[in-house]
Protein backbone atom coordinates (compact mmCIF):
# COMPACT_ATOMS: atom_id res chain seq x y z
CA UNK A 1 0.00 0.00 0.00
CA UNK A 2 2.75 2.54 0.26
CA UNK A 3 0.74 5.65 0.06
CA UNK A 4 0.43 5.97 3.87
CA UNK A 5 -2.50 4.71 4.23
CA UNK A 6 -3.37 2.26 6.98
CA UNK A 7 -3.70 -1.55 5.86
CA UNK A 8 -7.46 -2.51 6.82
CA UNK A 9 -7.13 -5.33 9.35
CA UNK A 10 -8.88 -8.29 7.32
CA UNK A 11 -5.43 -7.03 5.19
CA UNK A 12 -3.03 -7.00 7.38
CA UNK A 13 -0.57 -10.24 8.35
CA UNK A 14 -0.62 -12.18 11.54
CA UNK A 15 2.60 -12.14 13.89
CA UNK A 16 3.60 -15.45 15.84
CA UNK A 17 5.03 -15.07 19.43
CA UNK A 18 7.41 -17.74 19.90
CA UNK A 19 6.82 -20.41 22.33
CA UNK A 20 10.11 -19.53 24.20
CA UNK A 21 9.04 -16.25 24.49
CA UNK A 22 5.82 -16.09 25.99
CA UNK A 23 7.72 -19.10 28.69
CA UNK A 24 10.03 -16.53 29.56
CA UNK A 25 7.06 -13.81 29.87
CA UNK A 26 5.42 -16.91 31.98
CA UNK A 27 8.55 -17.19 34.24
CA UNK A 28 8.70 -13.69 34.88
CA UNK A 29 5.30 -13.52 35.87
CA UNK A 30 5.83 -16.31 38.26
CA UNK A 31 8.39 -14.93 40.15
CA UNK A 32 6.17 -11.82 40.32
CA UNK A 33 3.72 -13.46 42.07
CA UNK A 34 5.22 -15.95 44.38
CA UNK A 35 9.28 -14.11 44.94
CA UNK A 36 10.59 -17.07 43.91
CA UNK A 37 13.95 -18.38 42.52
CA UNK A 38 13.97 -19.31 38.60
CA UNK A 39 10.36 -20.70 37.92
CA UNK A 40 10.53 -22.84 35.34
CA UNK A 41 8.22 -22.79 32.55
CA UNK A 42 6.61 -24.16 29.50
CA UNK A 43 4.11 -23.32 26.99
CA UNK A 44 2.32 -24.38 24.18
CA UNK A 45 0.79 -21.68 21.90
CA UNK A 46 -1.87 -22.38 19.37
CA UNK A 47 -3.31 -19.46 17.53
CA UNK A 48 -4.11 -17.13 19.93
CA UNK A 49 -4.06 -18.72 23.01
CA UNK A 50 -1.28 -20.45 25.36
CA UNK A 51 -1.41 -23.08 27.81
CA UNK A 52 1.31 -23.10 30.26
CA UNK A 53 3.26 -25.50 33.21
CA UNK A 54 5.38 -24.01 35.08
CA UNK A 55 7.58 -25.24 38.60
CA UNK A 56 7.97 -22.88 41.23
CA UNK A 57 9.47 -22.85 44.58
CA UNK A 58 7.39 -21.87 47.51
CA UNK A 59 8.65 -20.58 51.07
CA UNK A 60 7.11 -22.77 53.85
CA UNK A 61 4.54 -22.26 56.09
CA UNK A 62 2.60 -20.66 53.67
CA UNK A 63 -1.09 -20.97 51.90
CA UNK A 64 0.39 -23.23 49.29
CA UNK A 65 -3.24 -23.26 47.14
CA UNK A 66 -3.09 -19.52 47.63
CA UNK A 67 0.19 -19.13 46.12
CA UNK A 68 -0.35 -21.44 43.34
CA UNK A 69 -3.47 -19.18 42.41
CA UNK A 70 -1.88 -15.87 42.69
CA UNK A 71 0.78 -17.73 39.55
CA UNK A 72 -1.71 -18.40 37.82
CA UNK A 73 -3.82 -15.16 37.75
CA UNK A 74 -0.39 -13.46 37.21
CA UNK A 75 0.58 -15.75 34.30
CA UNK A 76 -3.13 -14.99 32.47
CA UNK A 77 -2.73 -11.38 33.23
CA UNK A 78 0.99 -10.87 32.00
CA UNK A 79 0.75 -13.09 29.30
CA UNK A 80 -2.38 -11.37 28.09
CA UNK A 81 -0.58 -7.89 27.88
CA UNK A 82 2.60 -8.34 26.87
CA UNK A 83 1.77 -10.87 23.70
CA UNK A 84 -1.96 -10.72 23.34
CA UNK A 85 -2.79 -14.50 24.35
CA UNK A 86 -5.71 -15.61 26.29
CA UNK A 87 -4.58 -18.21 28.60
CA UNK A 88 -7.09 -20.89 29.71
CA UNK A 89 -4.92 -22.99 31.62
CA UNK A 90 -2.01 -22.56 33.42
CA UNK A 91 -0.87 -25.84 35.76
CA UNK A 92 1.48 -24.97 38.63
CA UNK A 93 3.16 -27.53 40.09
CA UNK A 94 5.21 -26.89 43.11
CA UNK A 95 8.50 -28.39 43.01
CA UNK A 96 10.18 -27.43 46.57
CA UNK A 97 9.25 -25.68 49.71
CA UNK A 98 11.59 -24.01 51.76
CA UNK A 99 11.79 -23.00 55.41
CA UNK A 100 14.03 -21.12 57.10
CA UNK A 101 13.59 -23.36 60.18
CA UNK A 102 15.66 -26.33 58.46
CA UNK A 103 19.23 -25.91 58.05
CA UNK A 104 20.26 -27.34 54.88
CA UNK A 105 22.56 -30.21 56.78
CA UNK A 106 19.87 -31.33 58.42
CA UNK A 107 17.78 -34.77 57.00
CA UNK A 108 14.82 -33.93 55.09
CA UNK A 109 11.51 -34.39 56.81
CA UNK A 110 9.41 -37.00 54.72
Amino acid sequence: MGDGQPVPPGERGATRIADVVVAKIAAQAAREAVDGEFPRASVTVHEKSARVRVAVELEYPTDIGARCRAVRSRIAERVAELAGLEVPEVAVTVERLRSPHLDEGRERVR
